[in-house]
């Protein structure tokens, strides 16, 4: 039944397979010399399939554990260097008719409190927003076809869009919103939405239908092909994940990656971010009632082993986790980050009050945005606030073949000292300013041709002077 190309879900994520590669991981995990010769393989950063993947993610043997770390160090710093794109979620509404058992916003959660964002309130987010110095947002809805329908997200997007204020504008909306039809995905895409994601929570057929026990979400073949419909709708752009610890961890480890080959087998492209959420506290949701939660060690060597498997893709971690959580993963892959995040509806412009509790999950990392810059800065990376890829048309096909030959830093170097220098002119505290002007001296001479490292030159002293948004 296994095809990549099908676009049947139970057929390009077939149980069977999955199962098959378990077995052979479990097989084969105390190989040395296979092992080894996968490791070695993959340093020409063309990835891994599922099962040569698992392989590795069931290693027990600490010498090959040492190098699969220290090449999902290098692959990191050869396609990403050491730029973080910097962003943050806006959720929009928590109503929802779904029963999905791991989130409050669940239809019979009587506890948390429904909330939805008038244009005017979406307004004075965005503009507090700005005034922290984002650039980037991922839109968050419940959903609930009466109260978020689709018409309501485009019309927050343009919204969103239409808001500029002193130097501050959102340049990249994404969308993750629930599955839906190749029309209303041809219309997100008609509104100018970057990456439209959408997480499987787990790959596990019959226990997503346990953990969805109704409502839309309960449609597992639904589902699982939005991505297809998506891209049918003209959405080149798409990020997978799954929520680590709903479900056997392996299982959707294996599924994630057999996602993102029928991506790359059906459309030629596989998904442009991968996310890694882990089940956490949130109102009425207690992680300790889910016995797959895995530790901090199995979730870095997934995060290392994903860099290796699919070197290509952004991947992308939240404030679920702790700084000291996020300071380890972010060398081992790590691309995107959230910073100053609120994961209730609204919160930007006003904390929200504590008799209220709109909130998705609790946040591990509390930091401003100025904070999370700052720590980056100390440990040596670039925070970037880069749309320039989606805005230039560099998506799909034409982004991939730039970030598998690694050709994408021509322009992703001198776009994040640009945007970076941006945010320390307009919004940084004097302590990261003094911190990110040095990392921008250093940084310069990283920018491997002459011509882009003397027009970033001439942007910066630009910027200086009070000119925005340069890009390559």
């Amino acid at each position: 039944m296994y095809n990549p190309k099908s676009k049947i879900a139970t057929e390009f994520i077939d149980h069977q397979e999955i199962l098959d590669s378990l077995a052979y991981a479990e097989e084969h995990k105390h190989d040395y010399e296979l092992i080894s010769q996968l490791i070695e393989r993959a340093r020409d950063y063309k990835g891994l399939s599922h099962r040569e993947a698992i392989l590795l993610l069931e290693c027990d043997i600490p010498e090959l554990n040492e190098k699969m770390f220290d090449l999902a160090k290098e692959i990191k710093q050869k396609i990403y260097g050491d730029r973080i794109v910097m962003f943050a979620p806006l959720y929009l509404s928590n109503y929802c008719i779904n029963g999905c058992v791991y989130c409050p916003y669940h239809g019979p959660n009587k506890n948390i409190t429904r909330k939805k964002l008038t244009q005017d309130e979406i307004r004075q987010e965005v503009i507090a927003l700005q005034d922290m110095g984002h650039k980037r947002l991922a839109l968050e809805a419940g959903e609930d076809p009466v109260n978020n329908p689709l018409e309501y997200i485009l019309e927050s997007i343009k919204t969103i869009y239409s808001i500029h204020h002193k130097n501050g504008e959102i340049r990249r909306v994404n969308v993750n919103i629930a599955a839906t039809t190749v029309e209303n995905y041809r219309k997100l895409k008609e509104a100018g939405i970057g990456t439209y994601i959408l997480f499987q929570e787990t790959y596990h057929k019959e226990n997503y239908e346990q953990l969805h026990p109704f409502g839309p979400k309960h449609d597992y073949a639904y589902h699982t092909e939005a991505m297809d419909r998506a891209m049918e709708g003209g959405i080149d752009d798409v990020g997978c994940g799954v929520l680590f610890g709903l479900n056997l961890y392996r299982y959707d480890f294996v599924g994630l990656l057999m996602h993102a080959e029928h991506l790359e087998a059906t459309f030629g492209v596989g998904p442009h971010t991968i996310s890694v959420p882990r089940i956490c506290p949130a109102d009425d949701i207690d992680p300790e009632n889910f016995s797959n939660a895995i530790d901090d060690d199995t979730f870095a060597k997934i995060v290392a082993v994903l860099r290796i498997a699919v070197p290509y893709t952004g991947m992308i971690i939240s404030t679920r986790e702790s700084p000291k959580t996020r300071a380890r993963v972010l060398e081992l892959g790590i691309s995107q980050i959230s910073g100053g995040s609120r994961t209730s509806v609204g919160g930007y412009a006003e904390p929200e009050p504590e008799e209220e509790n709109s909130a998705q999950f609790d946040i591990s990392d509390t930091r401003s945005l100025d904070e999370v810059v700052g720590w980056l800065l100390d440990l040596g990376h670039i925070p970037s606030f880069c749309t320039a890829c989606y805005r230039e048309g560099r998506t799909g096909d034409r982004f991939m073949r730039l970030a598998k030959t690694g050709q994408i830093s021509n322009c992703c170097q001198p776009n994040a000292l640009m945007t970076l220098k941006e945010y320390l002119m307009d919004y940084a505290s004097p302590e990261t300013k003094a911190k990110g002007e040095k990392v921008i001296q250093e940084q310069l001479a990283n920018i491997g041709k002459d011509s882009a490292r003397d027009i970033c030159s001439k942007n910066l002293a630009l910027i200086e002077q009070g000119q925005r948004d340069f890009r390559f």
